[in-house]
Parts: structure tokens; sequence; C-alpha cells
């Protein structure tokens, strides 16, 4: 990055909300004061004597209070900057308590407490280096690859011989693993498979493998677009956000899943996406889905692979998808490669190969449902973790903590989860190879332990709990507030005496 060196700052610096978080930049007069000229960029060359500067917000209208008109950007001056009406529930008393309950648990917000772990943050990066632990351990994925070819060959073999079933839970193995044990020995070898692949994809998609972007590149769209016809842009545009504003409910689109689910009293009335550029209405689908959230969870979780596919075209087939420069390669090399995923799969699989409809059903779901274990895997590390906003003041590595939890088992155990165990780890230092994390784990120990930031680390059964846990007690509070609503639409009175 030091390439890309524009100046210096002196002193410690002071955090800026960014665009996509609602920032507002403008270019300060000669006297001093931001000017009325709208911009939305930080001025570019350092050595010029005007820069652009954050304009103030009001305490009294939080972030969360202005409409966003489109990705990440707050209105034009002069435009109607009203407050975007709020349907559902009044949430805002269980979004401050729970606020309250965070901040109690964490490190003060003063600038010497978060200087200080910043600095300490910032030794430990040195000591990563230093030990080697961006270097990538290509044996372990020779070791691997061995593991995708068993799987594969297995799948094959089991689909000549006519065994549907068995075939699609290898192949949907093979899919994700690669990942998750199932009652029958068959069964476990399909989902290992399936989980793996994804994983090497996961490592592709940070550039953990070669450090090179074209080469990683390519190998993540191998893996993800023409093995299992998964879009990796889409993956990388949603990722990389998720990493820069990790469990910020109208920021993050990797916990924005309304209005099936709410993680938090935070989701309990309409919000805007400035991902998606969307606003999530509140309505009656969430009145009556939430409620029931916590029994949900895993029947949906076993069909979300469909899911994926759909957004992976709405994403190629969106401007966001468009790139330049010597990145312009990436999107028709996406297309043509889930193009031929699906001719493989569609046509050539299920169709050619399978010879009856109940035969082509039973394949499709049975290989798509055993996917289910990594969908778990993902949202126990954030769906039980905090969403509150502690604003700028809180630093990244604190802000990493607290929004992530890590999944502990033995270290036998790792092939299976894929390093996503480790995602409290993995989001201090996104660019770490997998294999190296768990040696990583035990300076993330200690670094936590100096700076007396809580370090959250759960079995996968516990986490689980945890999980099911958190979607109890919103659905709970919903309930609450429902009942209060409705008692008062009824008599007019609180029913707080």
């Amino acid at each position: 990055m030091n390439r890309y060196r524009i100046g210096r700052v002196s002193g410690p610096w002071v955090n800026f909300t960014p665009p996509i978080r609602g920032g507002r930049f403008s270019q300060p007069t000669s006297e001093g004061r931001p000017s009325k000229s709208k911009s939305s960029s930080i001025h570019t060359n350092a050595s010029s004597k005007s820069s652009y500067v954050q304009e103030p917000m009001s305490e009294s209208k939080p972030l969360s209070s202005l409409p966003l008109t489109s990705l990440g950007q707050l209105p034009a001056d002069g435009a109607d900057a009203s407050p975007m009406p709020t349907k559902g529930p009044d949430n805002a008393s269980l979004v401050k308590q729970a606020l309250e309950d965070d901040m109690d648990n964490y490190p003060s917000l003063d600038a010497e407490t978060q200087q200080h772990i910043v600095q300490k943050y910032r030794d430990l990066h040195e000591e990563v280096k230093v030990g080697g632990y961006y270097d990538c351990r290509y044996r372990e994925y020779a070791k691997e690859l061995a593991r995708y070819l068993c799987i594969f060959s297995s799948f094959f073999i089991a689909l000549r011989a006519g065994w549907y079933a068995t075939s699609a839970a290898l192949l949907g193995l093979f899919w994700v693993w690669h990942m998750t044990p199932s009652p029958t020995q068959k069964i476990l070898q399909a989902d290992v498979v399936q989980h793996q692949i994804m994983f090497t994809a996961h490592d592709a998609g940070h550039q953990g493998i070669t450090h090179n972007f074209v080469i990683d590149t390519l190998i993540g769209m191998f893996i993800a677009d023409f093995c299992c016809g998964l879009s990796m842009g889409w993956w990388k545009s949603s990722h990389n956000v998720h990493h820069l504003v990790t469990n910020y409910h109208e920021h993050d689109p990797d916990i924005q899943n309304a209005p099936l689910f709410a993680m938090s009293p935070s989701y309990l009335s309409t919000f805007h996406s400035s991902y998606y550029n969307f606003t999530y209405a509140w309505d009656h689908v969430a009145e009556l889905a939430i409620p029931f959230q916590r029994y949900t969870y895993y029947p949906i979780m076993g069909i979300a692979r469909f899911n994926l596919y759909f957004l992976s075209w709405c994403h190629l087939l969106s401007p966001r998808s468009k790139t330049l420069g010597a990145a312009a390669w990436t999107r028709p090399t996406e297309i043509c490669f889930m193009l031929l995923y699906w001719f493989l799969f569609g046509y050539c699989l299920v169709w050619r190969s399978i010879p009856t409809w109940p035969l082509r059903i039973m394949f499709v779901l049975v290989s798509h449902i055993i996917t289910m274990p990594l969908h778990v895997q993902i949202t126990l590390s954030h769906w039980a973790m905090s969403t509150s906003d502690f604003g700028e003041a809180e630093s990244f590595p604190q802000h990493q903590l607290r929004t992530t939890m890590d999944v502990e088992c033995p270290a036998w155990l790792d092939f299976i989860h894929g390093g996503l165990q480790f995602q409290a780890v993995h989001h201090l230092f996104p660019g770490v190879p997998r294999h190296n994390l768990r040696r990583l784990q035990q300076l993330v120990i200690r670094f936590c332990e100096e700076t007396n930031i809580k370090y959250k680390r759960l079995g996968f059964v516990a986490g689980n709990k945890d999980v099911l846990g958190k979607l109890g007690e919103v659905a709970n509070q919903l309930e609450l507030m429902l009942k209060c609503q409705k008692h008062m639409a009824e008599t007019g009175e609180s029913g707080l005496h």
C-alpha cells in the first residue's frame, strides 16, 4: 500500500464516518469553514492547502434517522433531509438498552484507551508479518486437493451406479467441503467435500493463496462460478463490505435477512440498506415470520443455497459488477463459467443422467440441502454478537472482536470447519491464510488480555444454542411490543402505571 500513500498525518488519526455509513464531506472556504458545494469524496492532493473535511453531525440526529439516497450517500445540500418514516414497533428503547449493555462490557471509547488498543494492534500486526503468518502453506492445499478428487470421484462412481441419493450427497459435500458429518458414512464424505471447496474459494477471495490478484481471482472463479454456480464477484463485493462495517444492521449485507430474521431489536422497524440501496419495510410478513425465527432457522439454512444463485445472477446482471482497467475481464469470465456450470449441472447431470422427474427433484434437493452446515457455520460467528453502533471513536480491532466470535474445536477437526471457526482472528487479519489461523489465535488471545477486550469463543453446539437464544430473545421482544401496541390501540393507555 505504500505506493498509494498521499501524505502523512501528524498526531493521532481521528476517524471519519465513511460515505458508505453516511459520511458527508465538503471543501473548506478560505476562512476554514466547510463550503456549501456538494462533494462525497476526500481531496486526494495532500500538498494542497484546501482539503475536504467532514461536516459535523448533530448528536440529536443519529445516522440511522438520515435517509440514504444512493449507495452510502446522504442527500445533497438543499435536498429533503427529513427522517425516513419509521414503520413497525417502537424499538428505540430496546436499541438504546442494547447499546448501554454492550458499552458496559467493552473498554472505554475515550481517545487514550482506543489509541492504546490501536498501538497494540499495530505491534501485533508487525509480529504477524515478521512471524511469517502471511506465508501460504501449499502442502496443506495439496492434501485438500487429494480429498476433493477423492470425493468427486466417489460422486461420479455413485452416479454411474445409479445411487442417486448417495451421489447427490457427495456432490453437495464437494461444493461445501466440504464440511459437516451426517448420519451415514457416505453422506459424511460428501458433506466434507463440498464444504472444503468453498473454503478454498474464500481463501482465494481474500487473496490468501498466492497473494496475486489475477491468480487468486481465477482460482476463486473456477471453484465458485464453474464448480458451484456462485458468483465470486458477488461474494467479494458483499463480503468486503461485511469486513468493513461488520454487524452494522443498515450497512452489513451479510446480516440483512429481513423479513425472515431479526438478530437484534434494530431490525424491528423499517430500515434502509446502504449496500443494496433498498428499504426493508416493516410489514405483516415480518410480524408473522420473526416470532417463529428460532424454528425456521435450520429449514431456511437448508435451502439458502438457492438464494445464493439468485443473488449471484442479480449481481452479474447489475451495473455493480462492471469493472474497469486490469479487472475488466472478471465479469465476462464469471458469466462464461456460470453458464458452463448450468450446462454441466442442469443439462448434462440432472436432465441427461437422471432418468425420472422424482429422482431429479430428489437429487437437486439432497445436493443443496446437505450444504446447510456451511450456512450454519457462517451465521454462528455474527448472528449472536453485538449490532450496536459505537460510532467512530471505536477502534477497528475492538469493533471486530465485539461483533465476531470464534468456534472452538480440536485441531484435528480444523479441516471440517475450514478456518471459519477462527472468524474473529480472520476479521483482524483477513489476508492470513486459514491454515495459519490456529497459530495466530494464540497471539490474539494475548492481545485481548493486554487490551481487556472480550474474546468470545464457544463450541459448535454452544454456538448454535447462542444463536437460537438470540433469535428467541428478539422474537419475544417483538411479541411483547406488539401486545403493547394492541393494548394501546384498544384502550388508549400504555399499561404503565
